[in-house]
């Protein structure tokens, strides 16, 4: 069942269209990414979804309401967390949990969430003493304290070192898995990978395509590839007949296995039952930059 449905949404400023005719709907328990480099719409798509923006033109609803004629209530079951969401430096970040508390009439116990975002150790801190990763496990807690059925996060990872954008990764996951659909906007290929059960791609202002990360990859054509060296005899029928196989072709002692799916896995599957030894081996996956560039012609420039 789809709880975010948006159907033909336009933005206009001055004569520049930032969204023109965008689609899409999310079903109840995803992590519904939208991706795609900066300027491509992705931000304003989710303001107007969220309500913090009018649309134009187009239909939206979200969890049967319209954002703009039912703003009021729709805010009691939603919780945003914007790419440009800033606090005070001096608020303390319960300060900070408690005023957003105040905003809903029947909020989560923020103590609670605390406790839970792993922020209880810095409750008397001060916002601008915190670290890249608290700061956002503190917004995450803030979008999440009116108890919403729906998240929209908003370029969570950026500015974060690698570490830290892994944990916020986990925290994404820990906000699905407590039965709160996600909308997670990203210009990072590897975060909607990861996290996202589907991905609509942006670019222009438009949608260019609706998929699993693995679907949009797939799409890409060309394949994944599996190259090495057997050091036992190969007979290439044991990889031709795997369903994931597209072809199997030699270069000298190398063999190359060009695929789709998880083929790699099926391949060194195969290899290990019929104990065919192998060196040099490679797997050179296609990826959702490959896609981008396949959907629209030119490189993914975040």
């Amino acid at each position: 069942m789809a709880i975010i449905e948006v159907s033909g949404l336009v933005k206009r400023y001055g004569g520049v269209a930032a969204l023109d005719g965008v689609s899409f709907s999310v079903p109840e328990g995803e992590i519904f990414g939208v991706l795609g480099p900066n300027g491509a719409g992705k931000t304003t798509a989710v303001e107007c979804t969220a309500g913090l923006r009018r649309a134009d033109a187009g239909r939206i609803r979200v969890l049967g309401l319209d954002p703009v004629a039912d703003a009021r209530r729709l805010r009691r079951s939603i919780g945003v967390q914007l790419q440009q969401a800033q606090l005070p430096e001096n608020i303390k970040v319960w300060e900070a949990l408690d005023l957003y508390a105040s905003f809903y009439e029947r909020p989560r116990d923020w103590r609670g969430l605390l406790a839970e975002w792993g922020l209880a150790h810095r409750r008397d801190a001060r916002f601008g003493g915190l670290s890249g990763g608290e700061r956002q496990r503190l917004f995450i807690a803030l979008a999440l304290v009116g108890d919403p059925k729906v998240a929209f996060l908003d370029e969570l990872t950026t500015g974060l070192d690698p570490q830290a954008r892994r944990d916020t990764w986990d925290l994404i996951r820990r906000v699905r898995d407590g039965g709160v659909t996600v909308v997670l906007v990203s210009h990072f290929m590897d975060e909607v990978e990861e996290l996202c059960d589907r991905v609509a791609v942006l670019d222009r202002g438009r949608v260019v395509a609706v998929d699993t990360p693995t679907g949009l990859i797939d799409g890409a054509g060309g394949g994944h590839r599996v190259r090495f060296r057997p050091l036992t005899p190969l007979d290439d029928a044991l990889l031709t007949a795997l369903p994931e196989v597209i072809a199997v072709s030699r270069d000298g002692d190398q063999v190359t296995v060009t695929g789709t799916g998880d083929v790699a896995t099926a391949v060194t599957g195969a290899l290990a039952r019929g104990h065919v030894l192998v060196a040099d081996l490679r797997i050179d996956r296609r990826t959702l930059d490959d896609a981008f560039t396949a959907l629209t012609g030119r490189s993914f420039q975040p």
